[in-house]
């Protein structure tokens, strides 16, 4: 039986819009909750480089703000399944549910009695830049409908998603928890109390360390916290004795670095024996020796190095260049020599329009740099404009100026709002004009190539023929009778 639950991440602000994506990569890839690694993978891109990629899609559509990403965990029942199949499940659910149209990273851990897997994924789709929605019953339609099937293939239990409401599902208490999350968070709300403990002076102290951290505090008949990305809060006191606020209120003033380095000094180290039963190798005959020592001298017992994939790094390119060209005549439906060329002078003709209209935007650009330079310097007066605007008087040199460019501007005929909008417009126009420069160019560049093998090939087949007409000449020459 595999449980089903959704999360996602929010937006951290403009200082790092990702926080939340970038901690809970980190989370779900820990090591040490992953059998050092061999439980992560990845689905249209590299689990290590998850993060840069997810954010490249992000600025390509410009969507980098709002939510960031999506957490999908699965959770299986204890003792029905194993680590491998669980990954294996994982996999193929990611594949089905994600694999055309999002980033995703998969992990299972398996550091705890219950089996479980987290998927990580981009908000943003790398084909067309849409964000993931979920709506209201994507849970029942699709997530735990695909979740069950997979369960089936493998012979697990399943959910009944239709399980009538006065009826009580037999793991219905298990099922609620993981709903809820409290395997996934409860370790990590731990930690940073138990951090923000260490660090605070008093409780006020502590409370502000849990805001800065990103945790939303709610003091009322209890003390209930909720980290970035929990749909709900959690009572401090459910986590344990020690995390009630009288508790807390209790360790702070008594725990600091020195506290710990005690409880750590208590624990004493001890030797623990371990007996292994060893075999001793069988001993090799004369004659296994002296074959043995042959093969050593004529270099066959010699260990070769780790990695030969250096002797084919120029057929490696050679490859992908083979592979691009392919593309290249694919995508412009090329059949014969003829249709090359007209292709490439179109190409050709494209890359001057291309350049053309990257002049022009240049141009127009350059026509307004008077007023782009007065906006320039407006930006840079505008925090000492503003302390003059509230009450601060040394700054009053900086406002003759403020005042002095603001005219000259009103001259010109714009207002300042009017000139950033202008200078994000032409900004958007430079951006899209070299853009398509740059495709056209590496086209054309494609192309030529395609011609400059064609007649290598050409000449080189021109100078194999002619070199066997020489040699048929010359042998029969060598063979007339002398007369």
């Amino acid at each position: 039986m595999a449980i089903s639950k959704i999360l996602y991440m929010k937006d951290c602000g403009s200082g790092f819009h990702g926080r939340h994506l970038k901690t809970a990569l980190e989370y779900v890839m820990n090591p040490e909750k992953t059998r050092d690694g061999r439980l992560i993978g990845g689905i249209n891109c590299q689990p290590d480089n998850a993060f840069e990629q997810m954010k490249a899609t992000k600025r390509k559509f410009g969507k980098i703000d709002k939510r960031q990403g999506y957490h999908i965990i699965l959770s299986f029942k204890e003792g029905e399944i194993d680590s491998d199949k669980a990954y294996e499940i994982t996999r193929r659910f990611v594949e089905e549910y994600l694999g055309k149209e999002y980033e995703a990273v998969f992990c299972v851990h398996d550091n705890t009695d219950h089996i479980h897997s987290h998927t990580v994924f981009n908000s943003v789709s790398f084909v067309d830049g849409k964000k993931y929605r979920y709506e209201k019953g994507d849970w029942a339609k699709e997530i735990q409908p695909i979740t069950n099937r997979l369960c089936e293939e493998f012979g697990l239990s399943t959910i009944d998603i239709e399980t009538d409401k006065n009826e009580k599902h037999e793991y219905y208490h298990e099922w609620n928890e993981y709903r809820d999350g409290k395997f996934v968070w409860s370790d990590m709300i731990v930690r940073d109390l138990d951090a923000c403990i260490l660090q605070a002076g008093d409780f006020e102290q502590f409370l502000e360390l849990l805001h800065d951290k990103g945790y939303e505090v709610k003091q009322g008949k209890y003390l209930a916290v909720k980290p970035p990305g929990m749909n709900r809060f959690k009572r401090c006191k459910t986590l344990g004795e020690n995390y009630s606020e009288e508790r807390i209120r209790e360790r702070i003033p008594t725990e600091d670095l020195a506290f710990y380095q005690a409880m750590k000094q208590e624990i004493q180290p001890e030797i623990v024996k371990c007996y292994v039963r060893r075999y001793r190798r069988a001993k090799m005959s004369g004659i296994q020796k002296r074959y043995y020592a042959k093969l050593y001298r004529i270099g066959k017992l010699k260990k070769k190095p780790y990695s030969q994939a250096w002797k084919y790094k120029n057929d490696i390119k050679k490859m992908q260049k083979l592979q691009q060209q392919y593309l290249f005549l694919v995508r412009h439906n090329v059949h014969n020599v003829v249709e090359l060329a007209a292709t490439v002078d179109n190409l050709t003709g494209k890359k001057k329009e291309a350049s053309t209209e990257k002049s022009r935007v240049y141009r127009s650009r350059e026509k307004c740099k008077t007023i782009f330079a007065i906006a320039d310097d407006l930006e840079e007066l505008k925090t000492a404009e503003n302390s003059y605007l509230n009450g601060d008087k040394f700054f009053e040199e900086e406002h003759n100026q403020w005042i002095n460019l603001m005219s000259q501007l009103q001259q010109e005929g714009y207002s300042l709002e009017e000139v950033e909008q202008l200078k994000e417009y032409y900004r958007e126009q430079y951006s899209i004009v070299s853009s398509k420069e740059k495709v056209v160019f590496k086209e054309l560049n494609l192309g030529k190539s395609i011609v400059k093998d064609m007649i290598s090939d050409n000449e080189d087949r021109t100078m194999i023929e002619d070199n066997t007409k020489n040699k048929i000449t010359e042998r029969t020459k060598q063979k007339q009778p002398i007369r």
